[in-house]
């Protein structure tokens, strides 16, 4: 079963790291990356450009209506995201639990539902 890993953290907090501790949590994901690949469970996995790239859209009364930014302001940013097929749930959150992230952030795991 393939399930997204979403990865939440807070950019002003990251931004505000020393370089020294960026390049730590980037090698970090290098290091993930490589091992979920040679495990033959990697899909897919990229980071986001910041929440200030984003454009939300929404649809009322049959006009399209855009919006600088993300859709609600929240503690924490989605800022990437890894799509791995794992054997069960419990196989998803013990790779979940080697994202970065995960020691400061969130990694939330949704299941990829089936159509047809």
């Amino acid at each position: 079963m393939q399930y997204l890993m979403l990865i939440y953290s807070n950019e002003t907090e990251d931004e505000a790291r020393p370089d020294s501790a960026k390049q730590e949590i980037w090698n970090g994901y290098m290091a993930f990356t490589k091992n979920v690949r040679e495990a033959g469970v990697l899909v897919d996995g990229n980071p986001l450009e910041k929440t200030a790239q984003a454009t939300t859209v929404r649809l009322r009364d049959g006009k399209t209506l855009t919006t600088d930014g993300p859709f609600a302001e929240t503690k924490e940013q989605l800022g990437g995201y890894y799509l791995l097929e794992c054997d069960n749930l419990d196989q998803a959150i013990e790779y979940a639990s080697q994202i970065p992230t995960a020691g400061y952030g969130s990694i939330e795991i949704r299941p990829i539902m089936k159509m047809g």
